[in-house]
Parts: C-alpha cells; structure tokens; sequence
C-alpha cells in the first residue's frame, strides 16, 4: 500500500472511531459493568481496526466489527489472567456467552439507551468538573489523550492520570450504569450541559495560552451537543445549548485578523460569519422554544446571540432586546458576570454614559475583582467618553488580569494608543 493510500485510510478509520467509539464504549460498558474496562476493550479494538482495516478494508458495519473484536479480545484477556478477582470472571462468563454473540452484532444499531446511560455516567458530579470534562471529551468525543492534553495546555502524562483518576472514582462510588429519572434526572440534566458548554467555553474563549481560540474544543462540544439533543429531544435546555453554541461558533472565522489579534463583535466582517451555523442555530433557538413553557439560562443565552445574528449591521442590533434578555437572565441565572454583561448592553441601548454607571456599580463585588473583562468594559466606556486616560489605566490592569496572551496583547495595544 502505498503512503498516501494508507495515510487516507488511516483518517478514514481516525473518522469511524470518531463516531462509534461513545457507542462502542456504552456497549461494553453495558455488559462489563465497569467504565474503564470497557474503554480498555474498545482500544483493544482500536488496534485491531488499525492493523486490518489497511489491508483488508473499511468492514460494511464497523461498529459491529468493532464490538465483536472487542469481545473476542475480552475473552482473551480473561484466559490470560485466570487469578482475576470475581468480577472479572462475572465479565468472562458475560462476553463467554455465545447466545449473545448476535446480540452484540445488533446492538449498536440500537444503542441510543446506552449511549445516554454513558452521558450521564461520564458526567456524574461525584467527579470534579475538570474531571468530567476530560472524561467526556475521552470517552463520547473519542479524542485521544495527547489532543485533550493539547487543548488544555498540560502534559500528556498529567491528562491520563486525571482521567485514569476519574474512572477509578466512578468504580469507587458504585455510579449505576443508567439513565436518571424524574426529579433525579432533572437534577442531573444541568450537570451535562455544564461539562458540554464548559468544554466549548475553553475553546471558544481559551482562559491561557497563545490562542484566543481552540476550534477543536468548540467542534467536539458542538459534535456533542447535537448528539444529546438527538437522545433527550424532549429536554428543551439541551436545544437551547446547542443554538448558543452554533450561533457563537459562526462568528469564529471574523474574531480575529491575520496576525491573531482578536476582532471585537461590533468590528468584525459579518459577511465572514459561517450563514450555515447561524441557520442551524435558529432552528435549534426554535425547538428549545417549542419544547418548553419555561425558558432556561441556554436558551435565553441564545436567544441574545441571535440578536446579534440577525443584525447584518452593528447598527441594526436590537440592544433594547438584548437587555431585555439579560434582565430575564439575571432571574433565571443570576451571577456577576450576567450582570456585566447586561451594563454592556445598557451602555449600547442607553449610551457610554449609562453603561459606565452600570459598571461601576459592580466595582465592588468581589467575584469581579481580578475578571479582565470588568476592566475592559469600564476602559471601553471610558474612552467613549473622551477619559482617555483613565480607560488607558483600565486596559492596562485588564492586561494584567487575563493569562491568555492573545488577549494580552490586545488590550496592552489598546491601553498604548489610548495612552498617545
């Protein structure tokens, strides 16, 4: 074969892992009863794939290849260690069963239920958030250790023992293999969202490092929202996510310039803005309406991106609305950073003057003190006023603030040409 060929198939096979690696993992998962064996078996498989599939092609149905290989490599793994404790041997009588054998040909073709079983599980809040989030880009994004390492900027290293940590807590814990329900999945839908929308956050706005963006993060957040919203139609919040996520990403192309400074919303080339992102996100905005009476922080998030979206113009923007959204907001999920967000807007709708006010009213809370954005709006509102100086001084200390260098840079350029 020859490089080229096989540097093809390689990416062809990177792709269908992609896809069923969350299917294949909640199907050992199902049957194994443990999370890292299962993802152990689902590597085994992996392997294989990468040794065979070069030579003999693509199989017709690779999840099921997948999943039989995997069974096939348990059982060898049971014979190797015959002093395996008994849930072990529970495991080999389990996958030893050849009455199952079509079972497991057939159940990725019907494997949704386990697959959001496996949502939850990865995303349980006995493990720390950061936990979660490794675990899920992991195990339903397929990601390989050394990218999710890559994208957070640690070790290789450090990354596995985090995720190795998490199973091991997962074991500890007992977390049933199960989809929640009632009041308990209700409790626990909030808890997924938050790992997706952190996952894209990191992405979409990195808090450190060189770049001001990591388009794989925002990518595989995005490729898991939509997963979910296919599992849990019903869920009206899991839309609305997802339309936050769409309409943000479409601007991802215009918020910087060549060189990698960052492009504020208003300068930016709407004419770069991703049309295609911006149109799925209304539909998702649209559904997230529809699914519910009650609207959530996500959709009424979305519903402010929107405003922006259907601005072809800066100065067609709706800021009226947007503030509007934004005192629906602060009820629905008050915090600090709602409520600077909401003095920007006021300043938009009302004038520099107003929106000064507004932010500094929020000078004294102490959830704001070291937030780089909270001197980046009084600087921005000051230097519409002509207080040059002093928004100087503002974007100076955001620069201080922030650990993202791109971001740094910008705003220290901003303090010196205020500055002169």
């Amino acid at each position: 074969m020859s490089d080229q060929l096989g540097v093809r198939v390689n990416r062809e096979i990177e792709a269908v892992w992609r896809i069923e690696a969350p299917k294949l993992i909640a199907a050992l998962t199902h049957l194994t009863h443990d999370l890292g064996t299962a993802e152990e078996l689902a590597q085994e498989s992996l392997v294989a794939a990468l040794e065979q599939w070069p030579r003999d092609g693509i199989p017709r149905k690779p999840g099921a290849w997948l999943l039989t290989t995997a069974r096939r490599r348990g059982i060898d793994q049971i014979r190797r260690r015959e002093n395996l404790a008994s849930k072990y041997q529970l495991i080999g009588e389990v996958l030893r069963d050849r009455a199952h054998e079509q079972d497991l040909l057939d159940a990725v073709d019907r494997i949704e239920d386990d697959v959001l079983r496996l949502v939850f599980v990865t995303c349980h809040p006995v493990l720390p958030v950061e936990s979660r989030v490794a675990l899920a880009l992991r195990v339903l994004g397929g990601l390989s250790v050394a990218d999710i390492a890559s994208a957070f900027l640690v070790t290789e290293s450090a990354m596995a023992a985090r995720i190795t940590r998490a199973k091991k807590a997962l074991r500890r814990a007992n977390v049933p293999f199960e989809v929640p329900q009632g009041g308990d999945r209700a409790r626990r839908v909030p808890d997924v969202l938050e790992v997706i929308y952190l996952i894209f956050n990191e992405g979409y706005s990195a808090t450190s490092g060189d770049d001001a963006m990591r388009p794989l993060l925002c990518d595989e957040a995005i490729r898991l929202g939509r997963v979910i919203a296919e599992l849990m139609p019903g869920e009206s919040e899991v839309h609305g996510l997802l339309a936050l996520m769409q309409l943000q990403a479409s601007r991802a192309s215009a918020r910087s310039d060549r060189d990698g400074r960052p492009i504020l919303l208003l300068d930016q080339d709407r004419r770069r803005w991703d049309r295609t992102l911006i149109t799925l996100g209304m539909r998702s905005l649209a559904r997230a309406y529809e699914s519910s009476d009650t609207i959530g922080a996500y959709t009424l998030e979305a519903s402010i991106a929107s405003c922006h979206a259907r601005a072809r113009r800066p100065e067609d923007t709706d800021w009226e609305q947007i503030v509007g959204y934004y005192d629906l907001l602060r009820v629905a999920k008050p915090s600090p950073v709602v409520e600077l967000n909401r003095a920007v807007a006021v300043g938009k709708a009302q004038g520099p003057s107003a929106g000064l006010i507004e932010v500094e009213k929020l000078l004294g809370n102490e959830d704001l003190l070291n937030y780089h954005l909270l001197s980046s709006a009084r600087g921005h509102f000051l230097a519409e006023l002509g207080r040059n100086v002093e928004a100087s001084a503002q974007f100076e200390k955001a620069a201080g603030l922030t650990a993202n260098e791109s971001d740094r840079r910008f705003l220290r350029q901003r303090a010196q040409e205020l500055a002169d």
